[in-house]
């Protein structure tokens, strides 16, 4: 899976598990829904800058955006 995919995949478990709709989110982390939609069907490239914010929002750190779902553990 490429690493656009991964991270829209990642953004949308996120903000959906934080209950804020993309319009929502897009006005936190300051850019418009567009972007965010196609940022989450792996369409568009997401700045380090946007990473920082949409991770600062989402209260977690850049990194857990960019995690492979298929290799992330379950606890057990």
């Amino acid at each position: 899976m490429n690493l656009r995919k991964i991270f829209g995949l990642n953004l949308q478990r996120l903000r959906r598990e934080r209950r804020l709709s993309q319009e929502q989110l897009a006005h936190l982390a300051g850019c418009a829904r567009a972007y965010l939609s196609g940022a989450e069907a792996g369409r568009r490239n997401a700045t380090l800058d946007m990473l920082e914010a949409l991770a600062t929002v989402l209260e977690v750190e850049p990194a857990e955006l960019l995690k492979d779902p298929e290799t992330r553990s379950e606890p057990r």
